[in-house]
């Protein structure tokens, strides 16, 4: 089956962004306080007072869970943006340049893209101490390399093309051909590429906050709570699988949705049903 527009499916993704903040907003006003304890309902089960149970201090896990959403996913979104914008304007600015000087980017994020990140968030966490600095420091040090990697390769591949030579010899200047010409061309696979990335960057934020290197208790964030509920997963399994499904629907989706602006961008060829 041909996979819809890209105008399409950015439309869509447009569309459950929004829808689902506003969910998010309207249940943070109906859900009680996520850092209220009430010692009388202890690892209470799902109900119609507490629809995913309450953890073991009696905090309503699904205000929690809805409040994690906001710190996890705001500082998935916020490495992400700074991953992005800066792998990309390197990988752009050296493709370039060119030469000698200009393979020395892509060199280096490859390096660099050999890094653990968790090793990275442990010397983060051991030299600024656990927190959200060491999740930015640790995310942001190796995840421009991909964007990077990425932008080198499709810009040379659009300084080869006709447009940007006839731009060129009409006297157009660099940033006329990379901010008229280039970009416009390499954004939507740059878009999807951060889909894609999106559930890795969860993934590892989450990861590093159940590790004790990132977001530090009380505050909710999804991989701090599975953390918190693992010594109650046979009593209490909620205050795990709540946490951790929503981390693994969040990346699926971003990763579905990414895959789907990935196949729009493909020609189709009509040998192949």
């Amino acid at each position: 089956m041909k996979p819809p527009p890209l105008r399409v499916t950015r439309l869509r993704f447009l569309l459950a962004t929004v829808t689902a903040g506003a969910l998010l907003v309207v249940a943070a006003l109906v859900l009680p306080d996520p850092l209220a304890a009430d010692y009388t309902a202890v690892l209470a089960s799902p109900s119609l007072n507490h629809p995913l149970g309450t953890d073991q201090l009696g905090r309503d896990v699904a205000a929690r869970l809805l409040a994690g959403a906001r710190l996890t996913l705001g500082l998935t979104m916020a490495t992400l943006l700074v991953t992005s914008v800066t792998g990309t304007v390197a990988g752009m600015t050296a493709a370039m340049i060119g030469g000698p000087l200009g393979r020395f980017v892509p060199r280096i994020a490859d390096l660099l893209a050999a890094l653990p990140t968790i090793l990275v968030g442990l010397i983060a966490a051991a030299v600024l101490g656990p927190g959200l600095p060491s999740i930015l420091a640790a995310v942001c040090a190796v995840g421009w390399t991909p964007f990077a990697r990425q932008a080198y390769h499709l810009t040379v591949a659009e300084k080869a093309r006709e447009y940007v030579i006839a731009a060129r010899s009409l006297g157009a200047g660099p940033f006329h051909v990379i901010f008229r010409e280039i970009t416009p061309n390499i954004s939507g696979p740059l878009f999807a590429h951060l889909l894609l990335r999106f559930a890795g960057t969860l993934l590892t934020v989450s990861g590093l906050s159940f590790l004790g290197l990132g977001v530090q208790p009380p505050d909710p964030e999804w991989g701090a709570m599975v953390a918190e509920g693992r010594n109650h997963l046979f009593d209490a399994p909620h205050l795990v699988l709540a946490p951790a499904l929503a981390v693994v629907l969040t990346a699926t989706l971003a990763t579905v949705t990414g895959r789907r602006l990935v196949s729009s961008r493909r020609p189709a060829h009509s040998a192949v049903p």
